[in-house]
């Protein structure tokens, strides 16, 4: 093979990385806790803003399997149930650089039918289950009281959540990296009595940096750090935490043309101020997942989340997501 054809080859191949990291978006991932998924943290997503006229599109799908059990001093949490969630996701490029972002929730809750299969991977691995033996399996009891307040559902529920509206600025960008800033609110629609919504309506604001070809291997990379203000929530009443950091990072592996390997960090502060590590203890949740590219524009992400910081999220966290981008 002449030098000329082998160069061309090698850019052809380069081309093909390149297109699919330009592509590239980091995991959807939601802390499904009862109480820390009433808040509107958002998910990581790329930096880069849609083009003008172009509407990208993604449903995602999470499952989550809670059981807590904990008391400390004259505080009392019970945990147990599913958390179903689907949303609905939408970006429009109105303009060069800028993009709107919506996002449509839907939520159930209820005992669920995962208390058999992850009690029997503990016991498989010898691993602590934390109580999980001693109750009923298949329930659905949320339960925190302490003297100063408390909060319960035991009965199924399910129904539209908090829709959230953001705006996003695509601030710089060259051939291999950009940085963005985004606004956003989530608005209290859901209904806060069946652990829907919070009751209030949420802001925040987060910065943002993308890039790809990370070392020169077919490696995309995601960042955020960002601020929320959380609106005043009955449900979790006078020790709520109000002002909330989040923070995240992503790799986005290129292994094959249609298939890449995801490795995700997501992070945030406490939602409550407590000595219940579940509730007063910041989050962090490392996501493992596969994306398929199955056919042009179109993708499929599955992914498992565990929580890395004991508690503060669900025992484990299924999550799909499919997405279209023109």
């Amino acid at each position: 093979m002449s030098g000329s054809r082998l160069r061309h080859l090698l850019c052809c191949v380069a081309s093909l990385f390149t297109v699919t990291a330009l592509a590239a978006e980091p995991l959807y991932v939601k802390n499904l806790s009862p109480v820390a998924g009433l808040l509107g943290l958002p998910s990581q997503r790329q930096a880069a803003s849609e083009e003008p006229g172009a509407l990208a599109a993604a449903l995602h799908t999470g499952i989550a399997n809670n059981y807590i059990s904990m008391s400390r001093d004259s505080e009392v949490l019970h945990l147990d149930g599913e958390t179903l969630r689907l949303a609905l996701e939408l970006r429009y490029g109105f303009a060069p650089l800028w993009d709107l972002q919506l996002e449509l929730p839907w939520l159930d809750h209820s005992g669920g039918e995962l208390d058999s299969a992850i009690n029997g991977w503990h016991d498989f691995w010898g691993m602590p289950d934390g109580g999980r033996d001693a109750v009923d399996r298949n329930q659905l009891q949320y339960r925190y009281l302490s003297a100063a307040q408390g909060f319960g559902l035991d009965e199924g529920a399910s129904g539209l959540g908090d829709i959230s509206l953001a705006l996003n600025r695509e601030l710089w960008r060259s051939e291999q990296a950009s940085i963005s800033a985004q606004l956003g609110v989530k608005f209290g629609t859901g209904a806060q009595e069946k652990f829907l919504g919070s009751g209030g309506d949420d802001g925040y604001v987060a910065l943002r940096a993308s890039g790809e070809n990370l070392a020169g291997v077919p490696l995309s990379w995601h960042t955020q750090l960002g601020y929320l203000r959380a609106g005043s929530s009955d449900v979790l009443g006078d020790t709520q935490q109000r002002n909330l950091w989040f923070a995240g990072a992503s790799l986005d592996w290129a292994i094959a043309q249609p298939v890449s390997l995801l490795l995700q960090l997501d992070a945030h502060a406490a939602p409550m101020t407590s000595a219940i590590s579940a509730l007063g203890n910041d989050a962090f949740m490392l996501a493992l997942g596969v994306r398929w590219r199955f056919v042009d524009q179109w993708s499929l992400d599955v992914s498992l989340i565990e929580d890395i910081s004991v508690a503060t999220t669900a025992d484990i966290t299924f999550q799909a997501s499919l997405r279209y981008r023109p």
